[in-house]
């Protein structure tokens, strides 16, 4: 449960960088874009995406004391959804540019649509890209795969989302443009692509210490070895931490609703870690 302090301070950051950016209200609105997405926040982090609980706290406790019943909060989210992400990447920016951080670490987790056993009912997907394998669980799952960026101390700064099928060293190429040039970027063997690890070299100074396999051409020390599991660990504690936050199932009724939910459990967590 996120403090009453910390409320406050993600609201004020929320509402500065959207007049920042000179984002307009409908003046006759009585909530605000600002509310409306830090009872989103408030959501996702402290009542596992369960709006109408957050709707309900926010109201009870004086935050927001016109907000508006779920069926407006949801319209009125959806409206938004492209903005959520535009201001992920700004609070990220923080971190890249002020911060000069300059060690990142990426890794992915299947999210499920649905069970198995209900794919041929499933209304949200339909395609066969969506199924994807889980080599870690040995499992299969029908849903999407999150492409998570974070920085050594695990606080997401870039994430996206790709069917569950797609290799994740297909995805790695999107996450190289995220990153100032002289980073380095830690992932584990299932990102190996030898060719991008030079082009990302040669063209941004980005160096890409992916994790070996026992029979990979290019071979690391012990040192090297034990650095790119110490840092492993850092983003899988921060998948960890994204997945308390989930309910037993993400209730959605379109893929758009699906993803605007995933979004807000990433952006909560990087505002919650980052937020003092």
């Amino acid at each position: 449960m996120l403090s009453k302090d910390k409320i406050i301070s993600i609201f004020c950051l929320i509402d500065d960088i959207l007049q920042g950016i000179e984002h307009k209200d409908d003046i006759r609105r009585r909530v605000s874009d600002s509310e409306i997405i830090l009872t989103a926040i408030v959501s996702s982090t402290s009542f596992y995406g369960n709006h109408c609980s957050a709707i309900k706290f926010m109201k009870q406790y004086g935050f927001i004391p016109d907000m508006l019943d779920k069926s407006r909060f949801n319209r009125r989210l959806h409206k938004i959804g492209s903005l959520l992400y535009e201001l992920f990447e700004m609070v990220s920016s923080y971190f890249k540019e002020f911060c000069c951080e300059m060690h990142y670490i990426i890794d992915s987790f299947p999210v499920a649509v649905c069970n198995n056993m209900r794919i041929a009912n499933c209304k949200i997907l339909k395609e066969e890209k969506w199924r994807g394998y889980t080599a870690s669980m040995r499992n299969y799952f029908y849903g999407v795969k999150v492409q998570l960026l974070t920085t050594k101390d695990g606080i997401p700064i870039a994430f996206h989302f790709t069917p569950g099928k797609t290799g994740d060293a297909k995805a790695i190429g999107k996450m190289i443009d995220k990153l100032p040039a002289e980073a380095s970027l830690y992932g584990d063997s299932a990102y190996t692509d030898y060719v991008l690890e030079d082009i990302a070299l040669e063209r941004k100074c980005v160096l890409l210490k992916i994790q070996r396999k026992s029979n990979a051409k290019r071979t690391d020390t012990l040192e090297q070895k034990n650095e790119k599991l110490k840092m492993r660990k850092r983003v899988e504690t921060t998948i960890s931490d994204i997945k308390k936050m989930f309910p037993r199932t993400i209730h959605a009724i379109t893929l758009e609703g699906f993803l605007i939910k995933l979004t807000l459990f990433v952006f909560g967590l990087q505002l919650n870690k980052s937020i003092n």
